[in-house]
């Protein structure tokens, strides 16, 4: 009995994981390194009213917090955002797409691999330039289409497969969303398309591959010669094969 419990824990655990994405929850050197991309991306604001929408179980609000600002996460599982509540007292529960903030509020606001998850994006977005002050930037990070790994699995005859798999991201539009109907993925005109008609200007607009972590924890020297070396191509062309679109936009 107890092992058909622990199994339908893991199948509720996968199905979450699906739908929703998995949060940081251990801080290592790809969390720093975005972490400083985003203090560099926010200049002064980071002193200022901070919003991270989707914040998980809180790591980004926990490395925020010493930077001074006054920090407010937002969480759509009510199990995470509990979690996060130990950073910060002003973690809410809700959905992007009705952000419980009035209009004007935040002078930063992170979003971080989240708007692949939502219902509706666009509505995402314009809940989030809504929500910020004038002269107040969204740090935005989000999937590549030009990956050449789907990173949130698949779903294959019904059922899901976790993990990296190749070339997905590649098929045609409508394959591809058949087997990866939980998670969306963006080219740049996709992100274009998404701010179009809001009041904004884009400060950064570029791609970042990932800091390959966990390979450098299994192969040491050859792992962070893979992280040298992909990171090294962001100053490249060949970035558009990075894992994330990192786009800065500030509100006009």
């Amino acid at each position: 009995m107890k092992q058909r419990e622990n199994g339908k824990t893991t199948q509720r655990n996968m199905d979450k994981a699906a739908l929703r994405g998995e949060p940081s929850y251990v801080w290592r050197a790809g969390q720093e390194r975005r972490l400083k991309m985003i203090v560099d991306a926010a200049e002064d604001r980071i002193n200022g009213r901070i919003l991270e929408n989707g914040c998980g179980v809180g790591m980004y609000v926990e490395h925020l917090a010493p930077f001074g600002g006054e920090i407010f996460g937002l969480e759509y599982d009510f199990e995470r955002s509990a979690e996060a509540g130990q950073f910060s007292p002003r973690i809410l529960n809700g959905a992007g797409e009705n952000l419980p903030f009035p209009s004007n509020s935040f002078d930063l606001i992170l979003s971080h691999e989240v708007i692949e998850h939502v219902q509706d994006d666009a509505q995402a977005i314009r809940e989030m330039v809504r929500t910020l002050r004038p002269g107040g930037r969204l740090t935005l990070f989000c999937p590549n289409r030009g990956y050449p790994f789907e990173t949130h699995g698949i779903y294959w005859r019904g059922k899901y497969r976790f993990g990296n798999i190749p070339l997905v991201n590649y098929l045609p539009r409508q394959w591809r969303d058949k087997l990866a109907p939980h998670v969306e993925v963006y080219t740049h005109r996709d992100l274009v398309k998404l701010f179009e008609g809001l009041p904004v200007k884009f400060i950064e607009k570029t791609v970042v591959f990932g800091a390959y972590d966990n390979i450098i924890a299994r192969l040491g020297v050859p792992g962070k010669i893979l992280r040298w070396t992909m990171q090294t191509l962001e100053k490249t062309p060949l970035r558009v094969f990075g894992l994330s679109h990192f786009w800065v936009v500030e509100k006009d």
